[in-house]
C-alpha cells in the first residue's frame, strides 16, 4: 500500500467516487467553519483517496457559497498531498467541444467576496501563484486522459465567475475577447487555498456547453448539461483511477514548499490562536 494520499473534490455530476475499497466516512469541524459535507475515505489502485462533494451530498450548496477554506483545510488535516478537482465548465473556444476534457493550467478570477486565503487574524503570507496548477499532477492527468481514450486538451485558461447564474450574452462575448478557454464558477479560490496549504492541485474540467456566445449551438440548457455530464463523469473516474497509480512517492514540485519564504509576519507576533488554527498548514515553519 502506498503512503500517498489523494484528495478528490467532485463537482456537478461527480458526487461519489465509485470503486473505492474499505470506505469510511469522516465529518470534520474546522476553524473556518463546516466543509461542504463529510469526507469519504477509501483506497483505489493501492492509494488512499479522500473524496468530498464540492456542493454537498445531493448538490445543496450553490457555487458562490462553497466553503473552500474549510474544504481545503479538511483535506490537509486528512493528509492529502494531492487534490484533483473535477468541474463542469462551458467552452469559450470553437475547438473545445461539449464532451471534451481540459486539463487547464491558468486561471482568471472574477469572483467577489469569497474568502480566498488562510492568512488573516494576525498573520500575513504572500504565496506565489504565477503557475497555479501543479505541473506534475497536470501532466499525469493529461496523459491518463489520453490513455483512457478521452478527448482532452492540454493547458488552457479557466475564467471563474460568480454563480449560480450563467453569463449574459454580452458577458460571454466579452470574456471571449480575453482569450479564455473555459468558464466555470468554483475552482477559485479552491486552487489558491490548495497552494497556500502546500497541496498539489489540478483540475479535470468537463466541458458541457458553449456558454451562450455560440448562438448556432443554442443557449445553455441544464437538461443537456446533465446529459453530457453523466457520460463525462464516468470517464473522469477512469482518468482518476489511472492517474493515482502514476503519482510520484516524493513530491519535488514548487507546491510542496510554497510557504517556505511566504510568511512575512514575525513568529513572535503571530497570535497563539492563529498558530493553533493554522497548525496543519504552517506548523512546520514555526
Amino acid at each position: 500500500m502506498s503512503d500517498r494520499v489523494v484528495g478528490i473534490i467532485g463537482g456537478s455530476g461527480l458526487y461519489a467516487m465509485e470503486g473505492l475499497e474499505e470506505v469510511e466516512t469522516i465529518s470534520l469541524t474546522t476553524p473556518f467553519g463546516e466543509p461542504s459535507d463529510s469526507f469519504a475515505i477509501g483506497h483505489t489502485e493501492g492509494v488512499k483517496v479522500v473524496f468530498l462533494p464540492r456542493h454537498g451530498w445531493g448538490h445543496r450548496i450553490q457555487p458562490s457559497s462553497v466553503n473552500s477554506r474549510a474544504n481545503i483545510y479538511g483535506m490537509k488535516t486528512l493528509g492529502a498531498e494531492w487534490i484533483i478537482g473535477v468541474s463542469a465548465v462551458g467552452s469559450m473556444k470553437e475547438t473545445i467541444h461539449p464532451g471534451d476534457m481540459v486539463i487547464l493550467d491558468q486561471f482568471i478570477d472574477r469572483t467577489a467576496g469569497r474568502p480566498n486565503t488562510f492568512f488573516s487574524e494576525g498573520i500575513v503570507g504572500h504565496v506565489s501563484f504565477a503557475d497555479p496548477v501543479c505541473p506534475v499532477l497536470g501532466r499525469i492527468l493529461f496523459e491518463s486522459a489520453k490513455e483512457v481514450g478521452a478527448t482532452v486538451h492540454k493547458g488552457g485558461t479557466y475564467l471563474c465567475i460568480e454563480g449560480p447564474q450563467f453569463s449574459t450574452r454580452a458577458e460571454s462575448r466579452l470574456y471571449r475577447t480575453w482569450g479564455v478557454d473555459i468558464i466555470g464558477m468554483t475552482n477559485l479560490p479552491e486552487a489558491r487555498l490548495a497552494r497556500e496549504a502546500e497541496i498539489c492541485y489540478a483540475t479535470i474540467a468537463l466541458v458541457t456547453d458553449y456558454d451562450c456566445w455560440h448562438q448556432e449551438a443554442g443557449d445553455v440548457s441544464i437538461g443537456e448539461v446533465l446529459r453530457i455530464l453523466a457520460q463525462s463523469t464516468k470517464t473522469a473516474r477512469s482518468v482518476i483511477r489511472h492517474a493515482v497509480k502514476h503519482l510520484p512517492e516524493k513530491r519535488e514540485c514548487v507546491c510542496a514548499t510554497a510557504l517556505k519564504y511566504a510568511i512575512t509576519t514575525g513568529k513572535k507576533y503571530i497570535p497563539e490562536k492563529t498558530k493553533k488554527d493554522l497548525g496543519p498548514i504552517i506548523g512546520k515553519y514555526l
